[in-house]
């Protein structure tokens, strides 16, 4: 059901950019990241929302796996 105001996909789009933006305001890397992981997923999400957009979507899955790496497999090294 579509929203008057904004459309289920703008709103995930919007909650995407959100949770950059405040990752971005992280002073810890760990939370950093972690924040930044959910705001690439849901970008992931409004990707295939918008009839699959490759560009969207292969990015930030790239984004989500270096945080990945970076969280848990660097860190077990």
């Amino acid at each position: 059901m579509e929203n008057d105001f904004f459309s289920n996909t703008e709103l995930i789009g919007y909650l995407a950019s959100l949770l950059l933006i405040i990752s971005f305001l992280m002073r810890n890397i760990k939370t950093l990241r972690l924040i930044n992981s959910l705001g690439c997923i849901a970008f992931i999400v409004y990707g295939f929302m918008l009839q699959t957009s490759w560009p969207i979507i292969i990015t930030n899955a790239f984004i989500v796996g270096a945080n990945i790496y970076y969280l848990f497999i660097k860190r077990a090294l």
